[in-house]
């Protein structure tokens, strides 16, 4: 009987350790392993600083760091620096340099993942500068937890504990963060409630800062422009007002003396139905300077959103140029206007918003969309380093040859008060933080190229690799092709050659080319966007359709304008090609069109293969989720070909080419397809 009870509690004991201890993605990319007492005995890692930043790169570096001492300084005269830092190696010692206590931090980090990934020499010297200076997560949560576009669970943020109980989530999110160089948060929804500026929430607020700080990261808070309305019952929330611009000075004062180091605001105005200073006849620049002013007092920024549209009879893709040109150089030098990478919503593959490099007296900032929404959610594989690298080495030509998006947001090309880039967040409260484990990959990779934009995609892959499952060459290589493969393949199997926005209402999850709701928006419409019929496909932006070609700086204008010139993945974005256009190929367009979604079902499968194959590697809590999001994502690549060219072809009235693999759907059986999801998690 005693053995019997040894033999239970030794079997429950294993199964412990295995649970405790199983893969579980919690651990992202930093999986470091405490150092032996032999080893901490035998070096020093010394700092003369007391500053809370500084004595936790201090504490990283002793739990962590296998090599020789460090010293830890502080030189206030290094501004070139900003928050990077120097690292140099003198005989036994490493010395590490920066101007202000987070690079401190980050330097720690460097070496640290340096030292994990085996590529830190003996002999080791480097100097980084963070390519912006506000490098910042934009979350879409909504204070019932519920998150738009969240796809990895309900947020973070648990307000109804808060400011009482701190969940260890926050220390964990903040350290992540702080380990590939984002050093801001926006906490709450553009989508703004105004209850977020109560004291209630400013005291919740309060709290999650007091845990980000040490870590360098300073909170912003998205707004809703009618809060001193909703809030204080004013007769209204305009900028004019003078109690209205009374009321946003005395509520940043309050904001201020909870939280010094609070960032700014955040603000989408006059767009999807958000109120905006064009409610009272006043323009957004009006609007942004109210709210600067409170501000600037304390340092304080505002990011005003250029994601703004209503219906109108002009192509959407024009709007945003069309509002804000015109007030250029009507802005405080502390407003940054934030324009999404492209000129509609975060598409598969869109061009450059024509807003880069047009405002030449205002600071402009990328906004890019980490989370998934229109890239198959956290079920598909798309590792996004290659798209957001798409956006910041595309050319303007708005200062001459070479003035990329990236050096004309970056200062290089125009002088900027404070530079910035911003990522749509996908973590939420799933235990892999993302929902899918290759979701990680582009959290990381958004803060490492927010960190330096001139890092490859392709080595930005290897290294994540290698810090969240392993360092096997075999693994590394074959996963990298994966990823590196994967968001082009997603752009096949969903919208070639330029389509987009042919997704399902609401949800933007799978394939509704056809969809139409009877007296709804017509730039809601997939129909809008392909404009399918007898002739051919595509939208006319051209100089005899939209005009959306002339915001573009030339070469562009006329390279875009002309069918024969027009990059070939961007054709159906700027024309409206007949069905028969014969493409560089030599392939017509329907023929070509089919080539490409069958090619991306393909594409997906051999990420299956490649996966399967690398089972030897991975754990296999991890390797089985993975392989199981695999699988979905294969079927939801049939499910788009099939539904497209389905459609499609009863417009162009040809056949599929017969070396394509056959359609297994009927068109009417998919169009009865409705998924119970909305836009909200």
């Amino acid at each position: 009987m005693i053995v019997l009870r040894t033999k239970i509690l030794c079997l429950f004991l294993c199964l412990f350790c295995i649970v405790a201890y199983a893969e579980d993605g919690s651990q992202l990319w930093l999986r470091m392993n405490k150092v032996s007492t032999e080893i901490s005995s035998n070096r020093t890692i010394q700092t003369k600083s007391v500053d809370q930043t500084v004595l936790l790169a201090q504490k990283e570096l002793q739990n962590y760091w296998k090599g020789n001492s460090i010293e830890l300084l502080l030189d206030r005269k290094l501004k070139n620096l900003k928050d990077g830092f120097k690292i140099s190696s003198k005989g036994n010692k490493i010395q590490i340099i920066a101007h202000k206590p987070a690079g401190l931090l980050y330097a720690a980090y460097h070496l640290l993942k340096r030292q994990e990934i085996g590529s830190l020499p003996d002999n080791y010297a480097v100097e980084e500068i963070p390519s912006y200076d506000i490098r910042i997560l934009n979350h879409w949560d909504n204070l019932d937890r519920t998150i738009e576009r969240g796809y990895a669970g309900y947020s973070l943020w648990k307000w109804d504990e808060l400011p009482h109980t701190l969940s260890p989530r926050y220390e964990e999110y903040a350290r992540a963060n702080a380990s590939i160089g984002i050093n801001s948060t926006v906490l709450n929804n553009v989508n703004a409630s105004p209850q977020i500026l109560t004291t209630e929430y400013l005291e919740k607020v309060k709290a999650i800062a007091s845990v980000f700080r040490k870590y360098g990261i300073q909170v912003y808070l998205s707004v809703n422009f009618s809060s001193p309305k909703v809030i204080a019952g004013l007769e209204n929330s305009d900028p004019m007002n003078a109690d209205v611009q009374q009321w946003w000075k005395n509520k940043v004062k309050e904001i201020y003396q909870l939280i010094p180091d609070f960032g700014g605001f955040l603000v989408k105005a006059n767009s999807e139905g958000q109120p905006g200073p064009q409610d009272y006849g006043r323009t957004h620049a009006d609007g942004a300077n109210m709210l600067a002013d409170a501000v600037k007092p304390y340092g304080g920024i505002i990011m005003w959103r250029a994601f703004v549209y209503n219906p109108t009879k002009e192509d959407r893709a024009k709007q945003a140029y069309q509002e804000f040109v015109p007030l250029d150089g009507k802005f405080r030098d502390n407003v940054i206007i934030q324009i999404k990478n492209g000129p509609i919503d975060f598409q598969p593959r869109e061009p450059f918003t024509p807003l880069f490099g047009a405002m030449k007296n205002t600071a402009q900032m990328i906004e890019f969309q980490i989370t998934q929404e229109y890239l198959g959610f956290s079920n598909h594989l798309a590792y996004l380093a290659p798209l957001f690298k798409e956006t910041w080495d595309g050319d303007t030509y708005a200062d001459g040859a070479g003035s990329t998006v990236a050096r004309l947001t970056d200062g290089t090309l125009r002088k900027i008060a404070k530079t910035a880039v911003a990522g749509v967040a996908n973590i939420g409260e799933d235990t892999n933080w993302t929902g899918h484990h290759f979701a990680q990959a582009n959290w990381y990779a958004f803060g490492r190229l927010a960190w330096n934009h001139q890092l490859d995609s392709r080595e930005l892959a290897k290294e994540w690799l290698s810090l969240t499952f392993n360092t096997e060459p075999d693994f590394i290589d074959e996963m990298s092709d994966v990823m590196m493969a994967s968001r082009e393949a997603v752009v096949n199997y969903m919208m070639p050659l330029g389509l987009h926005h042919i997704f399902a209402f609401d949800h933007h999850y799978g394939p509704e080319p056809w969809g139409d709701m009877p007296g709804g928006r017509a730039d809601w419409m997939p129909w809008y966007y392909h404009n399918a019929d007898s002739v051919g496909l595509g939208f006319d932006r051209t100089i005899q359709g939209s005009n959306a070609v002339s915001q573009y700086h030339e070469p562009l204008r006329s390279t875009y304008n002309d069918i024969q010139s027009c990059p070939e993945n961007l054709l159906l974005w700027f024309h409206h090609v007949p069905w028969n256009h014969k493409m560089k190929s030599g392939n017509i367009l329907w023929d070509e069109l089919c080539i490409y979604y069958d090619k991306g079902v393909k594409e997906v499968r051999e990420f299956q293969r490649v996966w399967d194959r690398m089972e030897p590697f991975i754990d296999q809590e991890r390797f089985k989720n993975v392989q199981s999001k695999l699988k979905i994502q294969s079927r939801d690549a049939v499910w788009w070909k099939d539904a497209c060219l389905l459609y499609f072809q009863t417009f162009s009235r040809m056949p599929i080419p017969y070396h394509i693999e056959r359609p297994i759907h009927e068109l009417e059986d998919l169009k009865k397809i409705k998924l119970p999801m909305k836009h909200h998690n």
